[in-house]
């Protein structure tokens, strides 16, 4: 895990470590950039790090400390960036307001 700076007010908080798991053969490393890209800016100080991680067999995967929070299975369509954000802010930041990433329907 990734730690905040210490700023000699607070001892360092471990931030998590989100993994984007995908299918190089799928050539889906556009898209898992893409999206790492909208999870650093809605949660830039709350993440410790994301990592792009190479894979094969379909994968497309989000983890949170090694945690699956989200899976592509191969019939299922892909998520949309205002539901991923959802599930990381429901571990890294509760009751965070996520803008119009929060609006329904």
């Amino acid at each position: 895990m990734a730690e905040r700076e210490n700023t000699g007010q607070h001892a360092p908080v471990a931030r998590p470590r989100l993994e984007i798991e995908y299918c190089t053969r799928c050539r889906w490393l556009p898209r898992a950039s893409w999206m790492a890209q909208e999870l650093l800016t809605t949660f830039e100080a709350d993440l410790g790090e994301v990592a792009l991680v190479p894979g094969s067999g379909g994968v497309f995967e989000v983890r949170l400390d090694g945690e699956v929070i989200w899976s592509r299975t191969s019939d299922a369509a892909f998520t949309d960036a205002a539901d991923l954000k959802k599930l990381v802010r429901d571990r890294v930041a509760p009751g965070r307001a996520l803008g119009h990433s929060d609006r329904t329907g």
